[in-house]
This record gives C-alpha cells, structure tokens and sequence, in this order.
C-alpha cells in the first residue's frame, strides 16, 4: 500500500510546508498511521510533494519514498476520513478500480504510469472503472480540528482500550470512568491532578508528567514525555504531540509535537506545528462576536474560505515564536517560521518568515531563523540538519519573492 499526497496538499499549509498531509495528527494517530492499521499494512511507502522528499529520506531512509512499485498496488489518499464505509470501500478495491470524489482520487489498485497526474480525469482516461465516493475526504486544517474528538475516542476504542486494564494514581488524583482512561506505565501524576473522563477518553502516553491541580477532560491524548504545568486546564478535543510544554487553558486544539505553550492563556479550536513558542499570557479568539461562521486563508486558493463552522481559532506553522500578551483574531494563519511580539491584534494571514509587530512586519532573516531554529532543536538533543535548511530556504525565497 501507498499513501499519497494529492493535488490539495496544499489547502493543509502552512502546516505542510514542512510535513506531507499523512504526518498531520489528528485524534491519538498520524492520519498515515491510521490508515495502514485499519488497512493492514506494515510497510512505509509514501508519495509526497517533491519539496519534501529529500527530508523525509533523511528522516526515514528505511521508507519507500515516492517510489514506483513494481507490482500492482494499493493507493490511498492521505486526506481519507476514517470512516467504516470508505475503509470497506478501499478494501474491497479490485485491480483497475478507482474510487473519487469530485476530481480527487480517493483510492485506487493498480500500476499507474511513472508521471501520472492524481487527479479523477486521468484514471478515467486510464480506463479504470471509477466509483463516486462523496464528502469523504478531509478538505483543510478546520475540518481536521474539528473531527479531532471523533477520532480521539475512535482511537482508543480500536488501539488503546483494555477493559482489563489497571493502574494505580498517587494519593490524591482523581480519575473519573476510568475504563476510558489509558495510562502508561512511566506517567508520573502529581497531586491535585483530575482526569475526567465521563464525555470521553483519555490516554497518557509514555513519560507524560502532569503537575498538581491540573484538570485534564476527555476525550484528550497527551502525547509521549509531554509535560502538563500545574493548574492546567486541557478540555475536550485535545490533542498533544509528544514533547510539548503545555499549560494554561486548551480546548478542542491539536498540537503536533515540540511545542510549547507552558503559561496561562487560551487557546481554542487551533493546530500548533511543530517548534512553536507560545509566550506568556497570549490569547487566541475562536469564536466571532457576531457568531457567523469563521473565514480563514487558504494558501491554495491565496483568499480566505468560509470554514463552515463558528468555532475557529488559530493555524501556526512550525518554528513559529509567539512573544508575551499577544492577541490572535478568530480564524487566524500564521505561517512558518514568524517571530512576533507587541500588543497589535494578530489577525487574517500571517505569511511565512513574518518578523515584528502586526502593524508593520518585515521578512525574517534566513541566517537568523537558522541560528534560532538550531539552537532550539538542540534543547531536545536534535539537529537542524542540511535537509531541513533546504526546504526552509526555498520557502523564504517563496516569502521574498512575495514583497
């Protein structure tokens, strides 16, 4: 099986400038992780944008990376909402079928041509037999905010759930239904610590620390050696990524892994990349005075898109820092690699590599970027490779081109 990026990678940005739509966490899982459970597949074969190829060889050389199979294949799109029927669908896919929706290739088994083109017309004109499959994929980063709690109890249900299950707390934590509660063995939980699961599940993952008085409510996932700061407050629709610094006030908000947000501040219905700081006090809207749904720009259609919903916080790309007491507007993008600060509402569309306050923002040095991004990947006893300054060098050329 291969799991592809297609023409909309795209509408995922910023936060796939750096990581193919497959690697976006969603629920406790990567959607790519999800897929090849439910689909039984053991081995890592991608096809990604060509910008990210070169990094994701570095990162995985034992994966399969954009390359052609010599035998017929299973192909599924990474954007695929993990539903029973457009699983079965896939499953019972035979040689020389393809299912779409609208234009886009859902899945299809075959041997496509070396420069085939993913989109419906070309299978059609390949003379695959072609089944419609309706509003089955995920379309942006909004919708995936958005079934975040689905999949979070999804999950647990099919990869984390032992009704045999035991484990024992500290003196003075409370757990609350705590069949849908999933800890590791590792997890040290302070006193004063409250994990409600009565509206969903939660899973700790291995070597999470939760400081007292934190209250963390289902469905919620904290991600591998994260750190909950005392007094917390994680609400439902949560999800962590491992190696985060997470406190204050989180509701329905993804981040995806080596970011921190350790002071008081809200942050609601948003998805945080990968290296962002989050300053002290900071605070984002998700929801609109007037209650209208939220608008949001789309780096695919360069216009803002209606999201179709009223809850909408903040998208941030990675390597972005946040300075203290900053003001986010509803439906806000912030793109890769911005360093921001000062007391100016931050609203609509940050562009990538954005330095200075909201009112009058220059281009980010690339040098600069790169002695921070280095010295931050350090902390955590990684590198910022070759590979990684690559990309990041043709998106700040992308950034200049744009002034």
């Amino acid at each position: 099986m291969i799991v592809f990026d297609d023409l909309q990678a795209a509408a995922f940005y910023p936060l796939t400038l750096s990581r193919s739509v497959g690697d976006l966490r969603c629920g406790i899982l990567k959607l790519r992780q999800r897929l090849q459970e439910l689909l039984h597949d053991e081995d890592n074969s991608v096809w990604i944008e060509p910008s990210l190829v070169r990094l994701y060889q570095e990162r995985h050389p034992d994966w399969s990376v954009n390359q052609h199979p010599a035998v017929e294949t299973l192909w599924v799109n990474s954007r695929l909402r993990p539903l029973p029927g457009n699983i079965e669908a896939v499953q019972n896919l035979k040689s020389g079928e393809c299912l779409v929706s609208g234009n886009d290739p859902v899945a299809f088994r075959g041997l496509p041509a070396p420069e085939f083109t993913l989109t419906a017309d070309y299978f059609a004109q390949a003379g695959y037999k072609i089944t419609v499959l309706e509003s089955c994929l995920y379309r942006n980063l909004s919708d995936l905010i958005h079934d975040n709690a689905r999949l979070l109890a999804f999950d647990f249900d099919h990869f984390f759930h032992d009704k045999d299950e035991e484990f024992d707390t500290e003196p003075g934590v409370t757990v609350l239904n705590p069949y849908q509660v999933w800890i590791a063995e590792d997890v040290q939980l302070k006193p004063g610590v409250v994990l409600d699961a009565s509206e969903g599940p939660i899973v700790v993952d291995s070597g999470v620390r939760i400081l007292p008085n934190s209250v963390i409510m289902g469905p919620a996932y904290i991600g591998k050696s994260s750190l909950i700061k005392a007094g917390a407050k994680i609400y439902g629709g949560t999800s962590i990524g491992p190696v985060c610094k997470v406190g204050g006030e989180v509701e329905g908000s993804i981040f995806q892994a080596y970011s921190n947000k350790q002071h008081d501040g809200f942050l609601g219905h948003s998805f945080i990349g990968e290296w962002v700081n989050i300053g002290a006090d900071t605070n984002n809207s998700d929801l609109k005075n007037t209650y209208k749904n939220v608008a949001f720009h789309s780096y695919l259609e360069n216009a803002r898109i209606d999201s179709g919903t009223m809850f909408l916080g903040t998208m941030v790309g990675d390597h972005t820092k946040l300075g203290i007491n900053c003001s986010i507007n509803t439906g806000c993008v912030i793109g890769v690699g911005c360093n921001l600060w000062d007391s100016d509402l931050i609203s609509d569309f940050i562009p990538d590599f954005s330095w200075g306050p909201a009112r009058e923002l220059t281009a980010y040095r690339f040098d600069a970027f790169c002695q921070v991004a280095a010295t931050v990947k350090s902390r955590r006893g990684l590198s910022f490779t070759e590979a990684e300054a690559e990309l990041y060098s043709r998106i700040h050329a992308a950034r200049l081109a744009q002034i």
